[in-house]
C-alpha cells in the first residue's frame, strides 16, 4: 500500500490526509475493521511532531488478530476526509474527535458536539484549552459544579450522583473493602 512505518510501541503507518481514504479501503478489503478513532494534541512536545496534531486510526483484523494504526498529522483546522463511508463505526468516534480536539471530518454525515454542551467554546482535550473551577451549564439547565464532580470521584462522598461505589475508597477513607464471596459476585 505504499506507507511509511512510524517508530511507534504498536505497528503505526504514516499516512497523509489525502491518503487515508485509499488507505482505509485497502484496509477494509483486507478484513480488516475499524476500533477506535483518537485525536492528540502534541503541542508541548514540539521537537516530536511535523504537526500539532495527529489522529490516530486504530484499524483490526479479526481472524488473525493483527492491528495497525493509521497516523495523520494535522494543523489546526486542518481538515481531514471522514472514514464514515468506508466504515460506519467512524460516526461517533470522529464526531467525538471534533468534539474534543476540534478536528473537522468532511463527508461526515451528522459532525456536530456529542460529548460537551453545545455553547461551550474551545475543545477540552487541547493542551490550550483553559482548566479552572466554571461551572459548566448544560441544556436542561443544570450546573456541573467541578467541587462536587470531584468529591464524587474520590469516593470521600456521594458526588453528584449520590453513589459512593462499593469499592471505591477516598483519601483518608478508613473502610476497609466488603469481603466477596468465594468465587467472586453472583
Amino acid at each position: 500500500m505504499g506507507l511509511t512505518e512510524d517508530h511507534a510501541a504498536e505497528p503505526t503507518a504514516l499516512v497523509t490526509p489525502d491518503d487515508l481514504l485509499r488507505v482505509a479501503r485497502a484496509l477494509r478489503e483486507r478484513g480488516f475493521m475499524l476500533m477506535d478513532t483518537v485525536g492528540l494534541d502534541y503541542s508541548t512536545y514540539p521537537e516530536r511532531r511535523p504537526k500539532r496534531f495527529a489522529v490516530l486510526h486504530n484499524t483490526y483484523h479479526p481472524r488473525d488478530h493483527r492491528r495497525l494504526f493509521l497516523r495523520v498529522w494535522l494543523d489546526d483546522g486542518e481538515p481531514l476526509a471522514s472514514l464514515y463511508p468506508v466504515w460506519k463505526a467512524a460516526n461517533y468516534l470522529e464526531r467525538e474527535v471534533y468534539d474534543l480536539i476540534g478536528v473537522p471530518f468532511t463527508g461526515h454525515p451528522d459532525l456536530r458536539k456529542v460529548l460537551t454542551p453545545d455553547d461551550l467554546e474551545g475543545h477540552p482535550l487541547r493542551k490550550d484549552f483553559p482548566l479552572g473551577e466554571t461551572p459548566t451549564l448544560f441544556r436542561d439547565g443544570r450546573f456541573l459544579d467541578p467541587a462536587a464532580f470531584r468529591a464524587g470521584l474520590t469516593g470521600q462522598t456521594g458526588g453528584l450522583t449520590g453513589y459512593r461505589g462499593e469499592l471505591r475508597r477516598g483519601q483518608g477513607d478508613d473502610r476497609t473493602p466488603p469481603v466477596m464471596p468465594e468465587g467472586g459476585p453472583k
